[in-house]
């Protein structure tokens, strides 16, 4: 069994979770998945026809297209002449309100010839018309010249401008015809915005039939095809024409073929297919790394890419934007590799490469050629450590599937007829080459989205000029140069049983960050004199033990992964401060000693690469108290100390095997062999 695949027994909950996620992925994919609407073809005017020839099945008419129904349209729309209703009883409204409010007008100092002049003017507004302001400007949006006024079942033209709106006909009302006779400032005590209401109603109903029968003249089509009739041939150029056969031959045959039954049996076949690939995708996580369902942001990331390629790809195909072949579907294995594993990045391909294809006329060629191209991003991509390494995994991705398609042409005879040599699916796999140097710009807002960490994030960690790697060697250089070590020596073991090196290493360099707080208080930075030779055992402990929080801290300050921050809290797991427990228990042997206060806040390893780290450290501590350096105690130090982590159960919950252990332990001599080898004595010269 591997150490990814523990057999676990799973709750009613994750069941009832895992369903749903499986069918919420089914009717997202299934909603977006084009329903028989989408081309058959794929074809673009300009572009030579790449498949067989075409002859009618059926006698249809060929359609305009839309650019050209929109034109005549917009031509059509200067005869449309909306209908509004006339009420006359707001003039005779407004008109009273008038009279009866011009006796106190009156008593104010308002002649009285100024009456029968206001009456006369409001007479020829209303006679007009008065707009609303939201109706007149629709009327100058839609550039309409001339409306219907309607009143009593009698309708009569009247062209736009001849209207008024409310500031219009208050500023006709208010104008200085004769200024010596009807001065302007009692014209202005007389408010008479109040006396000026719209009385012009858009008519929907009127309107609307008005429209339908401007849109009458309009003629849908261009010409009829009649049985046996062809309609394109191999290599032919497609024109606007034919472009408007072969759109009105799928639309005839859309609304003609698709019965309620047909329809039912189509949606069916969909949901199926949808729903075996996301069971089988299901069922490679039960069987090969059932690790990665204990871990949402696994599953979030895989399902995300397996849902988003399939989407775009039927949105391609539903709105016949462009060809498929410019999608950089070798994204998504890279992404998948560097965050995870190679096999669950080809699986999770697959399973969208094949969600893609059910959506397209040709998809042999396509699935044959983004296959070829996911296993050569796998293969080349092993760790994504630095931009050259994409570059070159994208050039030879790009290269690989241009060969692989061109086969298939070959194989196809293709390339041999007149005009068979589709230079712009090339060009497309081209584009899809750049593009795919893309994954190395989403590899920052993955890692912030799911918690992930690259192997760019680690090697720029690596770095020993960060602002907490310089500080740790300037202000606890013992501790630096044990981090050093560590880090060689994890790294050595993770290359040795299969572990991860660049994220081991990375960890083993901040895993005692938290030293930088009293850095006097270790053994390796110290020049003399030792502050423990004067604290009682148990805050001795204490201080000791506090560079795990004081590193948690730290990691914090400096925004370091969580990753990073396991290393910290795992590197001494659940043990001892065994050198200064066993001191107290000696100097004070009738003395009860609480243990917690002697003890790590773990918790233990749980990971293959912690476990590495929690050996390493341990081993490179103790090496330096050895007082000789022979290969009988060097090995003899090794085997007590990983021998007793793994009687005290520091282990136990991490997928570590007893053969990997032997190899490590076996590392571990080897290089502190090296590492403390005395050098032979170079001889005095004796002679003259």
């Amino acid at each position: 069994m591997s150490r990814y695949n523990r057999k676990r027994k799973i709750s009613n909950k994750e069941y009832l979770y895992r369903v749903a996620g499986l069918v919420a992925m089914i009717a997202i994919l299934t909603v977006f998945l084009p329903k028989g609407g989408y081309s058959k073809y794929d074809y673009k005017i300009g572009e030579p026809w790449d498949d067989a020839q075409v002859i009618a099945q059926d006698s249809f008419p060929v359609y305009k297209s839309e650019a050209q129904l929109n034109h005549e349209k917009d031509s059509l729309r200067n005869y449309y002449e909306p209908y509004f209703e006339r009420n006359n009883a707001v003039f005779v409204k407004q008109s009273g309100r008038l009279k009866e409010e011009f006796k106190t007008l009156s008593a104010d100092g308002v002649p009285s010839y100024y009456l029968p002049y206001l009456l006369e003017k409001l007479r020829h507004l209303y006679t007009q018309g008065i707009l609303d302001t939201q109706d007149y400007d629709m009327l100058k949006k839609d550039s309409t010249r001339q409306v219907w006024l309607f009143e009593n079942n009698e309708s009569q033209p009247r062209y736009v401008k001849q209207l008024y709106t409310l500031k219009s006909a208050y500023e006709y009302i208010m104008a200085e015809e004769d200024s010596l006779r009807y001065n302007h400032s009692r014209m202005m005590r007389c408010g008479l915005e109040r006396f000026i209401q719209p009385n012009l109603t858009y008519d929907a109903e009127k309107s609307f039939q008005q429209r339908q029968e401007v849109d009458a003249q309009l003629v849908p089509y261009i010409g009829q095809v009649l049985v046996g009739q062809k309609l394109v041939d191999h290599g032919q150029i497609v024109d606007e024409y034919t472009y408007c056969v072969l759109q009105s031959m799928e639309r005839f045959q859309k609304t003609r073929s698709l019965s309620n039954t047909e329809k039912l049996l189509q949606l069916a076949g969909q949901v199926t297919y949808i729903a075996i690939m996301m069971i089988l995708l299901l069922f490679y996580f039960e069987q090969f790394r059932s690790d990665y369902l204990t871990s949402p942001r696994y599953i979030l990331l895989v399902v995300s890419q397996c849902i988003l390629f399939p989407l775009v790809t039927y949105t391609l195909m539903s709105h016949s934007l462009m060809s498929v072949y410019v999608v950089p579907y070798c994204i998504l294995p890279i992404l998948i590799r560097v965050f995870m594993d190679s096999r669950t990045a080809f699986i999770a391909h697959i399973i969208s490469i094949l969600l893609c294809a059910v959506s397209l006329h040709h998809p042999y060629e396509f699935i044959v050629t983004q296959l070829v191209a996911g296993l050569v991003a796998i293969y080349s991509l092993r760790q994504l450590s630095q931009r050259s390494e994409l570059v070159r995994a994208a050039a030879l991705v790009t290269v690989v599937s241009l060969i692989t398609y061109f086969c298939i042409e070959l194989l196809h005879g293709s390339p041999y007829s007149s005009n068979g040599f589709d230079r712009w699916t090339y060009i497309y796999i081209l584009l899809a080459g750049v593009l795919s140097l893309l994954s190395y710009t989403l590899l920052m807002p993955i890692e912030r989205i799911f918690g992930f960490t690259s192997n760019v994030t680690l090697v720029e960690l690596s770095n020993i000029n960060n602002t907490i790697l310089r500080r740790l060697s300037e202000e606890a250089p013992g501790t630096f140069q044990h981090s050093m070590q560590v880090a060689n020596l994890a790294a050595e073991v993770a290359n040795r049983i299969g572990g991860k090196s660049q994220l081991v290493r990375t960890g083993a360099l901040y895993h005692d960050i938290g030293k930088l707080e009293n850095p006097v208080f270790f053994t390796e930075n110290q020049s003399g004199t030792n502050p423990h030779d004067n604290l009682p055992y148990e805050q001795s402990a204490q201080i000791i033990i506090q560079h795990v929080k004081n590193g948690l801290r730290l990691a914090d300050k400096y925004r370091l992964p969580s990753v990073i921050k396991e290393f910290i809290s795992t590197h001494h797991g659940r043990s001892l401060a065994k050198y200064f427990y066993v001191s107290c228990k000696n100097d004070y042997p009738d003395k009860e000693i609480d243990k917690r206060l002697f003890t790590y806040p773990g918790p233990n390893p749980t990971t293959l690469e912690q476990a590495i780290l929690m050996m390493a450290d341990s081993v490179e501590a103790a090496s330096r108290s050895l007082s000789e350096y022979t290969e009988e105690s060097l090995n003899s130090m090794v085997d007590r100390i990983v021998d007793d982590q793994v009687t005290s159960g520091y282990f136990a919950g991490c997928p570590i095997s007893f053969l990997e252990i032997a190899d490590a332990k076996e590392v571990f001599k080897t290089k502190l062999r090296t590492m403390y080898h005395t050098r032979i004595q170079y001889p005095e010269l004796t002679g003259k």
